[in-house]
Protein backbone atom coordinates (compact mmCIF):
# COMPACT_ATOMS: atom_id res chain seq x y z
CA UNK A 1 0.00 0.00 0.00
CA UNK A 2 1.20 3.53 -0.70
CA UNK A 3 1.57 6.30 0.97
CA UNK A 4 0.89 9.90 -0.61
CA UNK A 5 3.55 10.86 -2.61
CA UNK A 6 4.74 14.78 -2.61
CA UNK A 7 3.28 14.22 1.13
CA UNK A 8 5.68 15.78 3.88
CA UNK A 9 6.56 13.93 7.27
CA UNK A 10 7.54 14.37 10.51
CA UNK A 11 7.82 11.36 12.54
CA UNK A 12 8.49 11.16 16.17
CA UNK A 13 9.11 8.85 18.56
CA UNK A 14 8.73 9.07 22.52
CA UNK A 15 10.26 7.06 25.34
CA UNK A 16 8.48 8.51 28.56
CA UNK A 17 10.58 9.07 31.67
CA UNK A 18 9.76 6.20 34.46
CA UNK A 19 7.45 9.04 36.55
CA UNK A 20 5.31 9.78 33.62
CA UNK A 21 1.99 7.98 34.97
CA UNK A 22 -0.35 6.80 32.55
CA UNK A 23 -2.66 9.46 33.08
CA UNK A 24 0.04 12.05 32.23
CA UNK A 25 0.51 10.24 28.89
CA UNK A 26 -2.62 9.69 27.46
CA UNK A 27 -3.18 13.85 28.45
CA UNK A 28 -0.15 13.93 26.24
CA UNK A 29 -1.57 11.91 23.23
CA UNK A 30 -5.00 14.26 23.49
CA UNK A 31 -2.99 17.36 23.99
CA UNK A 32 -0.95 16.90 20.32
CA UNK A 33 -4.02 15.39 18.69
CA UNK A 34 -5.46 18.73 20.05
CA UNK A 35 -2.94 20.74 18.45
CA UNK A 36 -2.30 18.96 15.34
CA UNK A 37 -6.23 19.50 14.47
CA UNK A 38 -6.09 23.48 15.25
CA UNK A 39 -3.29 24.26 12.85
CA UNK A 40 -4.10 24.55 9.54
CA UNK A 41 -1.00 23.51 7.82
CA UNK A 42 -0.91 20.30 9.62
CA UNK A 43 -2.63 18.03 6.83
CA UNK A 44 -2.39 14.70 8.50
CA UNK A 45 -2.02 13.59 12.17
CA UNK A 46 -1.27 9.69 12.59
CA UNK A 47 -0.10 7.99 16.02
CA UNK A 48 0.17 4.22 18.14
CA UNK A 49 1.77 3.12 20.32
CA UNK A 50 4.46 0.32 19.46
CA UNK A 51 3.46 -3.27 19.45
CA UNK A 52 7.12 -4.76 17.31
CA UNK A 53 7.74 -8.29 18.73
CA UNK A 54 11.37 -7.73 17.32
CA UNK A 55 12.50 -5.54 20.95
CA UNK A 56 14.54 -2.99 18.59
CA UNK A 57 12.48 -0.27 20.23
CA UNK A 58 15.09 1.30 22.40
CA UNK A 59 12.60 1.95 25.32
CA UNK A 60 10.43 4.45 22.51
CA UNK A 61 6.90 3.00 23.06
CA UNK A 62 4.66 6.10 20.82
CA UNK A 63 5.05 7.38 17.01
CA UNK A 64 3.75 10.52 16.03
CA UNK A 65 3.28 11.27 12.18
CA UNK A 66 2.76 14.64 11.39
CA UNK A 67 1.76 15.25 8.01
CA UNK A 68 2.35 18.92 5.77
CA UNK A 69 2.39 19.63 1.96
CA UNK A 70 5.83 20.47 2.12
CA UNK A 71 8.63 20.86 3.88
CA UNK A 72 7.35 24.93 4.27
CA UNK A 73 4.22 23.38 7.03
CA UNK A 74 7.13 21.74 8.79
CA UNK A 75 9.13 24.99 8.97
CA UNK A 76 5.91 26.82 9.92
CA UNK A 77 5.07 24.38 12.53
CA UNK A 78 8.17 23.75 14.76
CA UNK A 79 8.42 27.68 15.63
CA UNK A 80 4.14 27.94 15.99
CA UNK A 81 3.67 29.16 19.84
CA UNK A 82 1.07 26.34 20.33
CA UNK A 83 3.76 23.95 19.29
CA UNK A 84 6.28 25.52 21.41
CA UNK A 85 3.62 25.52 24.33
CA UNK A 86 2.73 22.16 23.73
CA UNK A 87 6.31 21.11 24.57
CA UNK A 88 7.10 22.91 27.37
CA UNK A 89 3.80 22.36 29.23
CA UNK A 90 3.63 18.52 28.17
CA UNK A 91 7.11 17.34 26.73
CA UNK A 92 9.69 18.75 28.83
CA UNK A 93 8.35 17.48 32.45
CA UNK A 94 7.66 13.91 31.32
CA UNK A 95 9.76 12.63 28.32
CA UNK A 96 13.05 10.78 28.79
CA UNK A 97 14.29 10.63 25.19
CA UNK A 98 12.83 11.96 21.71
CA UNK A 99 13.86 10.78 18.03
CA UNK A 100 12.47 12.74 15.04
CA UNK A 101 12.88 12.01 11.30
CA UNK A 102 11.22 13.98 8.51
CA UNK A 103 11.22 12.85 5.25
CA UNK A 104 9.57 14.23 1.89
CA UNK A 105 7.48 11.18 1.12
CA UNK A 106 8.51 9.44 -2.73
CA UNK A 107 5.51 6.56 -2.62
Amino acid sequence: MAGVAGAYRHVVLFKFKPSASAETVAAIETAFRALCAELPFVRGFEWGRNSSPEGLDQGFTHCFIVSFDGPEGRDAYLPHPAHQAFCRRHLDPSLEKACVVDFQAIG
